[in-house]
């Protein structure tokens, strides 16, 4: 299989190179920092596996996943970060992905879920199927999910015009986006808004 390697730690992303190119039906044709950078190289090398990670510069892991679908549907994504809290899990797989990892996995058992990956199976973590179970969030519930992407950004401290290189947005749409989504909430900044995500995470 031709796999492609998305993170913005390149000690990871080398780690992974070399320990995954160990094995005989793996190939490695690419790195990238960003889905930015992901997405270019899908479409010069084609590859059929992007193994991404999430929380990256520029653009996100969930909106590369969400870019790539839309362009190249036959590249299977699996996503492979520490975050295991169900919003992540729910954009991720909304946006996709056709696999959910966490970072403490074996490189072996990352090469087998690969494989899975390429015979047609979707693959999820132990922990995100448990997490996937529970029952949902009332609070964010509301949001549509234009409005879900950019609490979540805010949450992690982006600027609006950082928000809206992430979504492809206009700063104008991302700033009244988070009127209404203050509104929806009760909130009347943009911290107490950070607070309300995190705080409402299964």
């Amino acid at each position: 299989m031709k796999l492609l390697l998305v993170d913005d730690d390149p000690l990871i992303l080398k780690s992974l190179e070399l320990s995954l190119s160990r094995e005989e039906d793996i190939e490695v044709i690419g790195c990238a920092l960003d889905g930015a950078e992901a997405l270019n190289i899908c479409k010069e090398k084609e590859p059929d596996i992007a193994l991404m990670d999430i929380r990256m510069p520029n653009v996100d892991g969930i909106a590369a996943t969400r870019l790539i679908k839309e362009k190249y549907p036959n590249i299977r994504i699996m996503i492979l970060t520490t975050f295991a809290d169900k919003p992540n899990i729910q954009q991720a797989l909304a946006s996709g992905a056709d696999g959910y990892l966490i970072k403490t996995d074996k490189i072996a058992d990352i090469a087998g879920k690969l494989r899975m990956m390429m015979g047609g199976t979707g693959v999820l973590d132990a922990d995100v199927l448990k997490k996937l179970t529970t029952n949902e969030n009332e609070v964010l519930k509301q949001l549509t999910q234009r409005e879900y992407d950019i609490t979540r950004l805010i949450a992690q401290g982006l600027t609006n015009k950082e928000i809206a290189t992430h979504l492809f947005l206009s700063e104008g749409t991302v700033r009244n986006n988070i009127v209404v989504v203050m509104e929806k909430l009760g909130v009347s900044n943009r911290t107490q808004l950070g607070l309300l995500y995190y705080g409402n995470q299964v």
